[in-house]
């Protein structure tokens, strides 16, 4: 693990350094999250990669939507 460093400025503002921008496809518009997770705080860009990741299981071929949808009309008939 490399260890890279920057400096925020009086406004708040903190640089990314390129390799790291580079490497997590940060780019201008890209929104990112601070999560403080163990007396650390950690960065984590909101990019479609990211999003994909999170998909996890489930995948694009779930039936979960389907399941919540029937569950739903289920509970309506209650």
């Amino acid at each position: 693990m490399k260890t890279e460093f920057s400096t925020v400025t009086t406004k708040g503002r903190l640089v990314i350094p390129s390799e790291l921008r580079r490497k997590y496809l940060i780019k201008k518009g890209t929104k990112v999250a601070f999560v403080e997770k163990e007396n650390r705080l950690v960065l984590q860009p909101l990019n479609a990669e990211f999003i994909r990741s999170l998909r996890g299981p489930l995948g694009k071929d779930s039936k979960a939507l389907e399941f919540l949808l029937a569950e739903r009309r289920r509970e309506q008939k209650l």
